[in-house]
């Protein structure tokens, strides 16, 4: 009886040890949005470690059935592995995150470049639980008019300056959110938020 419960034990450890492991490594997007218009500048994506660059990780990403990182896809102006720029201008987006050589990656980002008339300003990183998150419905062309924002498919209200705001966000309010005009709708993008940090921002200018 000792002798199978020791070998369930040298299992479990080895199962834990082999498997691949959400590190505390994290991926900064600046702008900190998730929707861009397609003509845009640049977006650039960092891995970051207590607010360090994170030497020996990649960003990496999927569009599709297709995974690259950051050296080898068209897109991209390299800084190095673990920092890199997107250009907004021929890039398509996708799901972003970092990795390094032992398998163990951040949490994923997913990046909206669009073509349509109308974007919705949403933070691409998790928002801290008791955090006020102002949401802006943006037209490609001219200043923010009067807009509707939704929930999936509930209105949430409308904001005459193109803006709302969610307050003393909880995770309940996680979700996906898009906006509308009279005339155009904004592609959907997800809200995610986290417990209670410190909340410490790199500082990465290019």
């Amino acid at each position: 009886m000792k002798t199978s419960s020791v070998s369930l034990l040298l299992g479990v450890c080895v199962l834990l040890l082999s498997a691949p492991t959400v590190s505390a490594v994290s991926l900064y997007v600046s702008p900190n949005h998730q929707q861009f218009f397609k003509g845009d500048r640049y977006v650039s994506l960092s891995c970051v470690d207590d607010g360090q660059t994170a030497d020996g990780w990649r960003v990496k990403r999927t569009r599709g059935v297709s995974t690259e990182g950051c050296s080898t896809a068209a897109d991209f102006r390299r800084f190095n592995n673990s920092f890199c720029v997107l250009d907004l201008s021929v890039s398509s987006g996708g799901s972003f995150w970092c990795e390094n050589s032992s398998g163990q990656k951040s949490d994923e980002v997913f990046i909206a470049v669009s073509e349509k008339q109308l974007i919705l300003e949403i933070p691409a990183l998790p928002v801290n639980t008791g955090s006020n998150v102002t949401l802006l419905c943006k037209p490609r062309n001219g200043s923010a008019k009067k807009s509707y924002f939704f929930r999936g498919k509930v209105k949430l209200g409308h904001g005459p300056e193109g803006k709302w705001i969610l307050h003393n966000v909880q995770q309940s309010d996680e979700g996906l959110y898009s906006c509308s005009t009279l005339i155009h709708q904004s592609p959907q993008s997800r809200l995610k938020v986290k417990g209670q940090s410190s909340d410490i921002t790199p500082a990465l200018k290019i």
